[in-house]
């Protein structure tokens, strides 16, 4: 409709003007100072204005539409959070952020995906539209964090979405071990949410690695050392992010204090970088004058050569006082004889 055809109906700016006195611009306004400057069409009709009004504003250029019934207030204001919500406001209760869009919100990560995923609830049937997946729940009220703005699924559910969407078993690890570790969310947590999952795609190990993770597993490499190098050939329990005996306080990712060992893993992309690596030398250094000796492995370490780290870590152990004896895990071929 265009400003001649709204004034031909009684929209123009004598009508404009007695309706704007006749609203409730504070709520409208506390409204839009809510949702990042975004009102819908519904909120403005509960505040008294009328159609012809919101037309002639978009008209007008004071305002501009984001998505369907929903008006930026603000025009110029832009932004990943601006058009999350907009499209979160077009589609109404019941509905929530979900996945990667959740994590967005909730400050996990940093950059807002170019697809929005939401949850709603099972009986409720929406299109979608371009770059938007919206999930239907059963338990949407459970999954679906009680009190955060805009509506969000708990940071559980949000991590256990994103290790879900993940491309393989060490991805979804990654993602679990760093939501840990950065205090997104307790360990616990996760294991009470993943009781709720029996779909999960990852579902069976990760309630394996979660007791890891609580103790101080940071990575997938680090996970996969304590599984399938430690656990796997019955070496001794280790220290995980153990102090050290050198002057600066320096954790490392496994210590078997008793015989002044410490193993570090290196993951893929986890110690790139010049400065890094001038670091973990420096750390090593340290532990050495102090009397403890560092082995580091990398990602091949302990994954197709995990039974080969453990024969080496297991001879260290006990050159260094281990009186225990290292076992054959279940891989065929592994490297470490059978006892008797």
């Amino acid at each position: 409709m265009s400003l001649t055809d709204i004034e031909r109906e009684g929209g123009g700016p004598l009508t404009a003007r007695r309706c704007s006195e006749r609203a409730d611009w504070t709520t409208l306004r506390q409204q839009a100072d809510w949702q990042l400057d975004l009102i819908t069409r519904e909120q403005c009709l509960a505040a008294g204005l009328t159609s012809h009004f919101i037309a002639w504003r978009l008209t007008s250029k004071r305002w501009v539409a984001k998505a369907p019934g929903v008006y930026l207030t603000r025009p110029g204001r832009s932004g990943w959070e601006v058009e999350a919500l907009a499209r979160y406001l077009s589609h109404g209760d019941p509905l929530a952020f979900a996945g990667a869009s959740a994590a967005q919100w909730w400050g996990w990560t940093t950059h807002g995906p170019q697809t929005l995923h939401f949850v709603t609830a099972l009986h409720r049937r929406l299109s979608p539209g371009p770059q938007v997946r919206i999930r239907r729940v059963r338990h949407f009220e459970r999954v679906v964090h009680p009190a955060a703005w805009p509506p969000r699924t708990t940071r559980a559910a949000t991590v256990l979405d994103q290790a879900a969407a993940a491309s393989s078993e060490d991805a979804a690890i990654a993602t679990v071990a760093n939501a840990v570790q950065r205090r997104f969310v307790a360990a616990r947590e996760l294991v009470t949410e993943l009781g709720q999952r029996r779909q999960h795609p990852f579902g069976r190990l990760l309630r394996e690695v979660l007791l890891d993770v609580a103790e101080g597993a940071e990575s997938a490499a680090e996970v996969r050392y304590i599984r399938d190098v430690e656990r796997a050939h019955g070496l001794p329990k280790g220290v995980r992010q153990a102090a050290t005996d050198a002057g600066r306080a320096r954790a490392h990712d496994t210590g078997y204090r008793e015989y002044r060992l410490l193993v570090e893993v290196d993951g893929r992309v986890a110690h790139e970088g010049w400065a890094r690596r001038v670091s973990d030398a420096l750390r090593d250094r340290e532990t050495t004058v102090a009397g403890e000796v560092t082995v580091r492995l990398m990602w091949p370490d302990v994954t197709s050569g995990a039974c080969r780290s453990a024969r080496d870590i297991a001879a260290l152990l006990q050159q260094r006082g281990w009186t225990g004896e290292p076992h054959p895990c279940r891989r065929p071929g592994c490297v470490i004889p059978r006892r008797g």
